[in-house]
Parts: structure tokens; sequence; C-alpha cells
């Protein structure tokens, strides 16, 4: 006989449209508001706003927020290695497109 097995996935959808507070993207991530602090001075994130109260945050800046805190974790960066990290997966994806786009000219 088999088995039926149910999964059960859980996440938030996330608009570019949308702009995020500073409580919704410690919330959203998981992450405690020094957390999230650490990763703007390291500018690996950069609200929208002058003070904090009025920062604003975007889905894009949530999965880098949620990507820096896996590469601590999995591998155990610093938030220095991280911001670098980032940087460079950045410039591979750049690199990646404009490759794409010079074959796909040929």
């Amino acid at each position: 006989m088999a088995r039926a097995m149910i999964v059960s996935l859980e996440g938030d959808i996330l608009n570019d449209n949308h702009h995020y507070t500073f409580a919704d993207v410690c919330r959203a991530c998981k992450l405690s508001g020094d957390q999230v602090l650490e990763l703007i001075d390291y500018g690996i994130i950069e609200p929208r706003g002058t003070t904090m109260r009025q920062w604003r945050f975007t889905g894009v800046s949530l999965q880098k927020m949620q990507r820096a805190y896996r590469l601590k974790r999995d591998l155990g960066l610093n938030t220095a290695g991280v911001a670098l990290a980032l940087d460079l997966l950045d410039e591979v994806h750049t690199l990646q497109q404009r490759l794409n786009r010079y074959e796909q000219s040929d």
C-alpha cells in the first residue's frame, strides 16, 4: 500500500512595490534589531529614509538579509566576510547575465 505524504510549506511573498518597516524586516527574517543594524553598518542592505522611524526596506533587501544570515550560519562567515561574499555573488550574477546576452546576440 502506498503512503501519501503531505508537505507543508510556509513563506512570505516578497513584493518590491511594497516597502517594509524595520520591525517588519526583523520579524520576517527572524533577526534581532542589532543583527539588522549590523547588516546596515556593513552596507549589505540600505534602508530608504533618513531616520530609523522612516526607514523602509524592499523585498530585495529582505532576500539579501536572509542570504546573509544563511552564509553566517552555514559557512561561519563574519559580517565583513558575508558582505564580500554577497558582493562577489552579485558580480558573478551580473557577468552571467552579460554572457547570456552576448551569446544570444550571435
